[in-house]
């Protein structure tokens, strides 16, 4: 234990100690001068949120201080150039306090002035520096203030340049080679941890940092931003994409766009808020000897269940419904009869946390880096979730929610929600996403059980063992995997053998929870909504038409179904239909009213456009390729409109552009596709609550 008495380490250390207790100290001044929160409100809660971001205040410390770390420990820098390596240290130590302290003071301002944290939207106000210096100086007592600044950057580098000359002065003591390798390997231990800000139920194969969504746990707000650290959350906001949406271009596309939603186009600002009234076609729920299950009013009673499923990479090509022929999805293909069946059903965007966003929110998530999720300015949505009223509402996830910020939508968005995730879970991890589908059916399905049985309840179960490493868990409740060759998968879309099996093993867990749910007693009053959420790639799809795969498509289309045994009778729809579509549709057989200005429509309500559209898009990134797809046909551009093309998906060549043989379709598509999709960047920050 010799490597305890280095010089270095003691410096480090000690460091990272002053910087954690002053950033403290700063965070305890703000929950008491500026917050506006009262710890005796929700203890619980605030305590949690002070905790998270006391993590972040431990992360920012050891952040800063591995700098000096660095030049403390090249033996050859700090053997020929002692003197100087401690200069740079003082000079680098007498730069860091100031700025960070100045940081925190316009910190406390920002919120003071606006009642949210610094974040990088406050260099707007650099644009005009004139009238905002001049509103700080009539606004707040300046001379104060830079007084508490530099007598806080005095004691802070008192405290800093003491710490340097008792450790790094100490004669040299003596440390073994040994313990000074095994310190160095505890010391980085530590500082991961440390960066990591998670100390308990860390998955190994995937450890989630902590991020600025886990402050808003509560789903409160101005409690949240008690968890927030400035400093890091002005560096996580910095990098959030400055263009919104082509304000010029959602004007120019505003009238044929509100007749996409049924409404008038008024001559002031887009304005896509509409009212839905309760439906004609509202389910009945009479339960009584003899009633039929269909879509027409009936006794009031107790309103249905809602369960999402999303189906982890399971895309169309992968199901026997949609034409797959090796038999990979039997209970899904039984489902497909028994169900509304939707056959030419696609997500918006691929990718999970995109699907997650436009499922609860409505709006295809069209960020151009990253996703929406990750922008704070935006997380918190209006989602027709919360016109559920008197249901319980739950959302379930076998890994982490905190990747991609996914934790903040769920808590910011759905109020009074139970998230489920990592670390709630009595299984044990399968893989690097979790416990395993099976586990979290079982383990949800007890859940569903002990709610009370006079409330609905909406859940949102997310799954994920259809993906990378494609696990095959020990207990699996006698699944049997295939012997089909290599050749045979690859030959209708499967890239592997363990990828067909997983998408086996998906179908099979269905199956699973179904016969829990009939055991649970939950099953007959309960809609059950599968989908897939992306496909994941694929070699070849001969059972499909070639334009699926020629042009991209093939991402987008995915499997849908509503499935309600007790409620619903079986139904095909052959139109396109889109994921946003899912809530307004569940709300129009729940026969609930509710204000909306997001892209979804009632699917049973005919659409004002004639053929159904929806709006997709093929490529992502920063310059993006966006569409428009019907049953029979896709338009396809660049993001800016430039390059259009019309496809006939049934064609044996379906790059042909056939824009000439069917002008007025092409007309049509070409005018939705660019504006739905300008439409959609204007609905992620018009969604906005308040």
């Amino acid at each position: 234990m010799s490597f305890l008495q280095s010089r270095r380490l003691g410096f480090f250390a000690g460091g990272v100690a002053v910087l954690f207790v002053l950033l403290a100290l700063l965070r305890m001044v703000f929950f008491v001068g500026f917050s506006g929160v009262e710890a005796q409100q929700n203890p619980e809660a605030v305590w949690a949120s002070i905790g998270v971001g006391l993590r972040f205040d431990m992360r920012l410390a050891l952040l800063l201080m591995l700098p000096i770390a660095v030049l403390l420990l090249l033996p050859q820098l700090r053997t020929r150039f002692a003197a100087g390596v401690r200069r740079a240290i003082r000079g680098y130590v007498a730069v860091l306090f100031p700025l960070l302290i100045l940081i925190y003071i316009f910190d406390f301002g920002h919120f003071a002035y606006l009642g949210v944290r610094l974040n990088a939207s406050a260099f707007r106000f650099a644009a005009d520096a004139q009238i905002s210096t001049d509103m700080i100086w009539q606004t707040y007592p300046v001379v104060w203030i830079t007084l508490g600044w530099c007598a806080t950057v005095a004691v802070s580098l008192a405290a800093m340049f003491w710490l340097e000359r008792v450790t790094l002065d100490r004669p040299l003591p003596p440390v073994t080679r040994r313990s000074a390798w095994a310190g160095g390997a505890a010391l980085t231990v530590v500082v991961l941890l440390g960066l990591l800000g998670r100390y308990t139920n860390i998955n190994i194969e995937n450890p989630v940092p902590l991020r600025w969504s886990d402050a808003f746990a509560s789903g409160d707000s101005q409690i949240g931003a008690l968890g927030l650290n400035p400093v890091l959350f002005l560096y996580d906001t910095w990098h959030v994409e400055e263009d919104t949406f082509d304000a010029q271009v959602l004007a120019d596309h505003y009238p044929a766009v509100s007749r996409y939603f049924g409404i008038v186009a008024s001559a002031a600002e887009p304005n896509f808020e509409r009212r839905v009234g309760v439906q004609p076609h509202r389910l009945s729920t009479d339960t009584s000897p003899g009633a039929a299950p269909g879509t027409s009013p009936g006794k009031a009673v107790r309103p249905p269940n809602v369960i999402f499923i999303m189906l982890e990479s399971l895309g169309a090509s992968a199901v026997g419904a949609y034409g797959n022929p090796l038999n990979p999805t039997p209970n899904l293909d039984q489902l497909a009869t028994q169900s509304w069946f939707f056959k030419h059903f696609y997500v918006p965007v691929t990718g999970t946390a995109k699907t997650v966003w436009a499922s609860i929110t409505g709006i295809p998530d069209v960020t151009r880096q990253e996703t929406a999720s990750r922008n704070p300015f935006i997380i918190r949505q209006h989602t027709l979730i919360n016109d559920l009223a008197g249901y319980e509402k739950l959302y379930m996830v076998g890994g982490s929610a905190g990747w991609a910020n996914i934790n903040g939508l769920i808590m910011q968005s759905i109020d009074n929600v139970t998230l489920y995730e990592e670390g709630y879970w009595k299984s044990q991890n399968a893989d690097v996403w979790g416990i395993s589908d099976l586990n979290l059916f079982k383990e949800s399905d007890e859940i569903l059980r002990a709610l009370p049985a006079d409330k609905p309840f909406f859940a949102y179960i997310q799954t994920a063992g259809n993906h990378r490493p494609f696990t095959i868990p020990e207990d699996n409740d006698g699944f049997e995997i295939s012997n089909l060759s290599l050749e045979e998968v690859q030959e209708f879309g499967s890239r592997s053998v363990e990828q067909y099996n997983a998408v086996r093993l998906l179908d099979f867990n269905i199956g699973r929870f179904l016969e829990m749910a009939k055991a649970g007693g939950y099953y007959d009053n309960t809609i059950f909504v599968l989908y897939g959420d992306h496909n994941t790639r694929i070699s070849q799809l001969p059972h499909m038409p070639p334009a699926f795969e020629q042009l991209g498509l093939e991402s987008n289309h995915v499997p849908m179904m509503i499935f309600a045994p007790g409620l619903l009778a079986p139904r095909e729809f052959d139109e396109a239909v889109g994921l946003a579509d899912l809530l307004p549709t569940v709300a129009g057989l729940l026969g609930i009213e509710y204000t909306t200005r997001t892209m979804g429509r009632d699917l049973q309500q005919p659409a004002p456009e004639g053929e159904r559209v929806v709006p997709v898009v093929l490529r992502e990134g920063t310059f993006p390729l966006i569409g428009a797809v019907t049953k029979d046909f896709l338009v396809q551009m660049n993001h800016d409109g430039s390059a259009p093309s019309m496809h006939d998906l049934a064609s044996p060549q379906p790059l042909e552009n056939v824009a000439d043989q069917h002008p007025e379709e092409y007309q049509r598509l070409l005018t939705l596709a660019r504006g739905l999709y300008e439409t959609s960047r204007f609905m992620l920050y018009d969604n906005v609550r308040q």
